[in-house]
């Protein structure tokens, strides 16, 4: 018998005088829990959203719609790039001002050829305040999870408060979990067993976070 077979035996064991249930999966689960937590309104919730950001080392940045080229300009300015990624969706007057070459996100990029660029800007599809965390779902205006992982310095706005949820069950009821979903909760980082933290092992060693205000 082979270990395969055996746990099998005993999982047909252990069921053997369980009911059969064939309720849905959607309705069996009993989500009940609370989707929301405290009674902060929107500009509170902003600000704790970018607290958290600060928190997790994240630089955060305010504008309004007419200010954000020239702030997304000063940015890449200020980091020395000469190239910038854009997504196949992203506004094209967010980097406008921007004096770089534009680098377009090609399906055969190699891994070598995007880590030869300067900076990466985007947008993003929601941002929960409780957790500072920005999450990506490869939309026209984010592109492919890879282009935000292999560039050194990622650029990604967010739209105030229209893209802003206070808990992660808010933002779980605005994602399709069919997308490729990419979490951030700050730069990349890890830290070796003597806590040594390291930036940039699994992606951007800078996070800029612009929350543009439509209000």
């Amino acid at each position: 018998m082979s270990s395969r077979e055996r746990i099998l035996g005993r999982v047909r064991r252990a069921l053997a005088d369980v009911a059969p249930d064939d309720t849905p999966y959607e309705q069996a689960v009993v989500r009940d829990y609370l989707r929301r937590h405290g009674d902060l309104d929107v500009p509170a919730t902003v600000e704790l959203l970018a607290a958290n950001l600060a928190d997790y080392r994240a630089l955060v940045h305010r504008t309004d719609a007419a200010g954000l080229p020239a702030l997304i300009a000063r940015l890449l300015a200020e980091r020395g790039s000469a190239t910038v990624l854009v997504p196949p969706g992203l506004e094209e007057s967010w980097t406008a001002q921007a004096r770089v070459s534009r680098v377009e996100d090609r399906p055969d990029s190699s891994p070598h050829e995007l880590d030869r660029v300067d900076s990466v800007v985007t947008g993003c599809a929601v941002a929960v305040a409780e957790t500072g965390t920005i999450v990506l779902d490869g939309s026209a205006d984010q592109g492919r999870r890879r282009i935000t992982l292999v560039p050194d310095h990622h650029v990604c706005v967010v739209r105030v408060p229209g893209q802003v949820v206070s808990s992660v069950p808010e933002a779980l009821a605005r994602l399709d979990p069919r997308r490729p979903l990419t979490w951030i909760s700050g730069p990349s980082a890890t830290s070796d067993i003597e806590l040594d933290r390291v930036e940039g092992v699994h992606g951007p060693r800078t996070l800029e976070v612009v929350l543009v205000s439509s209000e």
